[in-house]
């Protein structure tokens, strides 16, 4: 389970938007530019190479 107090320190890598948490699919999307980064084994995997396009 992702841990929604990270979101106070996490940014989106590639705007350094806000991000919200998003529990179906489990994810993080970035209020700015809504990228969606997936959340695996609850860790959020910030990597723009893997960020999925909607």
């Amino acid at each position: 389970m992702f841990d929604k107090e990270l979101l106070k320190i996490l940014a989106c890598p590639k705007c350094k938007g806000d991000l919200k948490y998003v529990e179906e699919p489990e994810s993080l999307v970035c209020e700015k530019c809504d990228k969606v980064y997936e959340i695996r084994d609850g860790i959020p995997i910030l990597l723009v190479d893997e960020e999925n396009e909607d």
